[in-house]
């Protein structure tokens, strides 16, 4: 659309700015995706310059990754707000409330301070596009919405998540981090940032700023060297997290206890408090980025460790209800690690899989991956809401390609998952393949638990 169009747009969808309520300002932002496009850094920029450069006031720690970015994210906060930092959050995607995306001191911010700083970013907004500017993205805008609310919160410390990728991201635009992080690598997202390691390392690694310190994840070699070229190009401290750092000592139902290896934490014991083995990987890594953004180690190696217990993520291997896990694997990579998790897992305990996913991830792989490396005794699929989905009729008839495991297609989430719930019996049940999938059914949860204090 063209510039009157967009201005048109919202004054049908809405009311005036000033006048918006918060439901309003919510279902204008998540309707910004059918009328805009990617746009350059300059529009960002703009945007950002027009709002006063609210970035520059705050320490930010910037991370960027496939898989894994936004739990070391919440690590990294946890560690900060137990050392009674003032400290701003922001992630993707949310599961049940917008607001999940934009956390200060790890609680989302309300509804009155989500809406004042919506108005005053829409109504600089409006002056762009009458300047000739572009409509913000819909990420561009809860960006530069996270930077006003951090900003007037007065957020010493910022941790801050990319959008997609990492070099034409448009949290980019940060000019000097305090430090970069960047998670595991791997093949997502092909279409946009490449077809090979390599390739997606190099927009990953596009975060990286001139003598900031960079922390990575270096188990994939094609990928360490990417990041390590860059790193040297720009002077860039760099500092990688390897298999000998650390060492798996224990695993329960809902934790994993390990030790760290290495320079500070040398003989550190810590507890994760997640059962998969990836969360081992995220926590050691935001261990490492704390030594490097605290060098003068004014937050003790005891609130470190602490903080690493008691950090809480939506959606990644998380354990729900007695035996009930929610992860959002959603790609190659996440289903890898889920695969390894109810590989350890089903030598103790019957598994029940229920399963979503949509349209645009290669949902017929991820099912047999799980298929033929796991021991299933039941499956349930079902169908997320939004012309996304896939019909749960095509992921069963998929599923019974690749195992004997009785398969039920469930239409309804809420029946799904109460028929998989039947299945579990004393056994474990894992609701993967979507944070969509995820985010439905911690709403689903969530109105259960309110009329049951009801009753």
């Amino acid at each position: 659309m063209d510039k009157d169009s967009r201005i048109d747009y919202r004054k049908v969808t809405g009311q005036a700015v000033n006048d918006m309520t918060y439901t309003e300002a919510v279902e204008y932002i998540l309707s910004v995706p059918k009328f805009t496009k990617k746009n350059k850094m300059e529009n960002t920029v703009e945007l950002m310059e027009r709002l006063g450069r609210p970035e520059r006031s705050m320490k930010i720690i910037h991370v960027a990754g496939t898989n894994g970015k936004g739990s070391v994210c919440a690590f990294l906060s946890t560690m900060l707000v137990k050392a009674g930092k003032e400290t701003g959050l922001f992630t993707s995607p949310h599961l049940v409330k917008i607001n999940e995306r934009f956390q200060i001191n790890n609680e989302p911010v309300s509804d009155e301070d989500f809406l004042a700083a919506y108005r005053r970013v829409q109504a600089v907004v409006e002056e762009m596009q009458k300047d000739g500017f572009a409509h913000p993205t819909y990420f561009e805008l809860l960006f530069a919405l996270a930077m006003v609310l951090f900003k007037e919160k007065r957020m010493e410390y910022v941790v801050l998540e990319t959008g997609l990728g990492g070099r034409l991201d448009a949290t980019n635009m940060v000019e000097k981090p305090l430090a970069t992080v960047i998670t595991s690598i791997s093949l997502d997202h092909t279409e946009i940032l490449g077809d090979t390691i390599e390739k997606i390392a190099f927009e990953k690694a596009g975060i990286i700023k001139p003598h900031v310190p960079v922390i990575y994840d270096g188990h994939c070699k094609e990928a360490e060297q990417v990041i390590r070229k860059r790193a040297e190009e720009l002077d860039a401290p760099a500092f990688g997290l390897h298999e000998e750092m650390y060492e798996i000592l224990a695993n329960t139902e809902k934790s994993i206890d390990f030790s760290m290896n290495s320079g500070y934490y040398e003989h550190t014991e810590v507890t994760v408090p997640y059962l998969a083995h990836y969360q081992v990987i995220n926590s050691a890594l935001a261990l490492l980025a704390m030594d490097a953004i605290d060098q003068k180690r004014e937050i003790s190696i005891e609130t470190r460790i602490q903080a690493i217990r008691e950090t809480a993520w939506q959606g990644r291997m998380e354990t729900v209800l007695p035996g009930v896990v929610f992860d959002g694997a959603h790609n190659a990579d996440g289903v890898r690690e889920f695969v390894r998790t109810v590989q350890r897992v089903q030598r103790e305990r019957r598994v029940t899989l229920l399963f979503s996913a949509v349209m645009e991830k290669n949902y017929e792989k991820m099912i047999q991956t799980i298929c033929e490396q796991t021991e299933l005794s039941c499956v349930t699929v079902t169908e997320i809401p939004g012309d996304r989905n896939v019909s749960a009729g095509k992921l069963a008839e998929i599923f019974r390609k690749y195992t004997k495991a009785p398969v039920k297609a469930v239409l309804k989430i809420a029946d799904a998952f109460d028929a998989a719930m039947e299945e579990k019996r004393d056994g474990m049940l894992f609701c993967v393949g979507s944070l969509y999938l995820v985010g439905e059914l911690k709403s689903l949860l969530r109105e259960r638990q309110k009329e049951d204090m009801k009753q």
